[in-house]
């Protein structure tokens, strides 16, 4: 039986390679729209994000054109000069030469132009990135192992007048201008289709931007390996028009509500003195706890005690305002717009069994081994914080 001839099989091995190039390319690219995928950076939303994406092109672009060049040299060079099987040693050699100086310079200058040009462009984007116009929004975000905290400061007076947990609100087409914290270790900010990833880090104070060009969920999750759930610390920013974005601030500005004496959900508040208030927050119910704001490391986190301070885990005062909660993991609210009573619920009973924690020591919530009966109190508080 006659054997295929090589070139052949090259050639066919060739041809099945591009068709499956093409193909995956055409899903890369189906990737820019694709709304299944909220953590991609390749369908920016937002004036920060589509400067990145502005460089990535360009960048990519010219590294496709290299990386084909490169190949299909390569390729011609082995089917062209290939060793055949009459071939003799020392028989028809090229004439063998040492340097082509044309060829050297040519190597060497193209690629520096090219390097040059992106160095130029890449510096551009991150002049841009760091403009913070006068007008813009400040708001402090705070890592801490396994979730996120945001400080608005509304008044100017340098003190935080909203705190909230997991969901940043923002107006969209505001510029929003964040100063980057950590409460314990390194974590990372990354809300890809708003702007790149910043560094939260420990006595430091990283200063980044984003905004939204129209209202929407923008996810995203931490990227600096921090614990036994860093892949579970996620975030959300919601970005809401002008009107809307007032309107939340004033609500957010409100303190809690008591519930009325003789119900279910006043039985709840005394279970949540008794076994919550030590770490979470509820204004107009609790003490105001102020943080300090001057970058530094909260003294609460030198002697190890941090889920003693009331102030260092959420603050639950307006907790159904937000879509979900620990670490942006659980819906609070059903389908249907009602409380999700069962993750409340669950999570009261064993937040380990749930997300995975350190509880012991001082790393997330602990199992308080809570009865059915002051688990259903709890949550029946907990339903009131609109």
């Amino acid at each position: 039986m006659r054997k295929e001839p090589h070139i052949h099989r090259l050639r066919r091995v060739a041809i099945g390679a591009t068709v499956a190039g093409s193909l995956l390319l055409a899903g890369c690219g189906a990737l820019r729209d694709d709304s299944g995928r909220p953590l991609t950076t390749l369908n920016p939303k937002g004036k920060q994000a589509q400067s990145i994406d502005d460089l990535v092109s360009p960048v990519f672009w010219v590294a496709g054109v290299v990386f084909v060049l490169v190949q299909v040299g390569v390729i011609y060079m082995v089917i062209r000069f290939r060793r055949r099987a009459d071939d003799v040693d020392g028989v028809d050699e090229p004439v063998q030469t040492h340097g082509i100086p044309a060829l050297e310079w040519a190597w060497t200058g193209l690629p520096l132009v090219v390097l040059v040009a992106l160095g130029v462009l890449n510096a551009k984007t991150i002049l841009d990135l760091e403009k913070t116009p006068d007008d813009a929004i400040d708001v402090e975000v705070y890592g801490q192992q396994w979730w996120w905290e945001y400080r608005y400061d509304v008044d100017g007076d340098d003190q935080p007048d909203i705190i909230t947990a997991n969901q940043m609100v923002i107006p969209a087409g505001r510029h929003i201008h964040l100063k980057i914290r950590s409460n314990d270790v390194i974590h990372s900010f990354w809300i890809p289709q708003l702007n790149g990833k910043m560094d939260s880090v420990p006595g430091r104070t990283n200063d980044w931007s984003i905004e939204a060009d129209k209202p929407g969920l923008y996810q995203g999750t931490c990227t600096e390996f921090c614990g036994l759930s860093h892949a579970l610390m996620r975030m959300e920013v919601k970005a809401v028009t002008a009107d809307e974005f007032e309107a939340w601030k004033d609500e957010q500005l409100k303190p809690a509500v008591k519930p009325a004496d003789g119900t279910l959900a006043a039985e709840g508040w005394d279970e949540f003195k008794t076994n919550c208030a030590s770490c979470h927050q509820v204004n107009g119910m609790s003490y105001k706890f102020e943080k300090e704001t001057d970058g530094a490391p909260d003294a609460d986190y030198g002697d190890g005690q941090v889920s003693l301070t009331s102030g260092n885990a959420p603050n639950l005062t307006h907790l159904l305002s937000r879509n979900q909660f620990a670490g942006n993991l659980f819906a609070l609210h059903t389908k249907n717009g009602e409380v999700n009573e069962a993750e409340l619920g669950s999570w009261l009973r064993d937040p380990s069994a749930m997300k995975p924690m350190a509880a012991d020591q001082f790393r997330g919530m602990p199992n308080l081994n809570l009865s059915q009966d002051q688990i259903d109190k709890l949550v029946a508080y907990l339903s009131t914080l609109k």
